[in-house]
C-alpha cells in the first residue's frame, strides 16, 4: 500500500472528528501549518517526521451541515457490509449496490432507497420491487440525517485503535459498532 494513502483522521480545534484524509493532505496540512499532529505512526517519513494517523486542525473550521453522498461505500458501512434480503455477510460473499424501487420505475439512487444486497440476492429481485420479487428487507434503510455521516465515518474509523478517543461515543462511552 502506498504509504501516502494511508488514512489519516482529521479533527477540529475543538476536538470533533471532521473527517477521513490522506496522509498526503495530512502532511500538507501540517507543514502548512494548518493542523498538528496529535497520533503520529512509528513510519519516518522525513528525519524526525512521523506519517501521522490522527491530525488536529490549528483554528476552527466551522462545518455546515451536509448528508453524505450515498456511495458505495456509505452504503455498505451503513448496512453494516451485509446483504438486506437475506443477511448474508463476510467477505466470501459479494455485496452489490440495490435499488429497492428499481430505476426503470422512476427509483433514485438516494439513501432510503439503495441497499446492500449479496449477488444471488440482486439477480433473483432483478428489475422488480421487492413485493413483485416476493422477497422482504431484513429492515428499510434509512434516510440520510444529521448522524449519518457521524455514523459512517464511526464505523470506518472502527478499526483503527489510535482513532477511538477521538470518534463518537454512547452516553456510557461505550462505542456501539452494530446497527440495527
Amino acid at each position: 500500500m502506498n504509504l501516502m494513502r494511508r488514512a489519516v483522521l482529521q479533527v477540529n480545534k475543538t476536538y470533533e472528528p471532521l473527517r477521513i484524509i490522506s496522509a498526503r493532505q495530512a502532511l500538507k496540512l501540517v507543514t502548512k501549518g494548518k493542523a498538528k499532529v496529535l497520533v503520529p505512526t512509528s513510519i519516518q517519513v522525513y528525519p524526525d517526521i512521523f506519517l501521522p494517523s490522527v491530525i488536529r486542525l490549528v483554528t476552527y473550521a466551522k462545518v455546515p451541515y451536509k448528508r453524505p453522498i450515498p456511495s458505495r461505500k456509505n452504503i455498505f458501512t451503513r448496512d453494516g457490509f451485509k446483504c438486506l434480503y437475506c443477511g448474508a455477510h463476510g467477505s466470501k460473499i459479494v455485496l452489490e449496490l440495490e435499488h429497492i424501487i428499481p430505476k426503470s420505475k422512476g427509483g433514485q439512487g438516494t439513501w432510503d432507497n439503495v441497499c446492500a444486497a449479496c449477488h444471488d440476492c440482486n439477480q433473483k429481485k432483478r428489475d422488480r420491487t421487492p413485493e413483485e420479487a416476493g422477497m422482504t428487507l431484513i429492515h428499510r434503510p434509512l434516510p440520510a440525517s444529521i448522524h449519518t455521516a457521524r455514523f459512517v465515518l464511526k464505523q470506518l474509523g472502527a478499526e483503527v485503535n489510535e482513532w477511538s478517543p477521538y470518534l463518537w461515543h454512547d452516553s456510557e462511552g461505550e462505542k456501539r459498532l452494530q446497527f440495527n
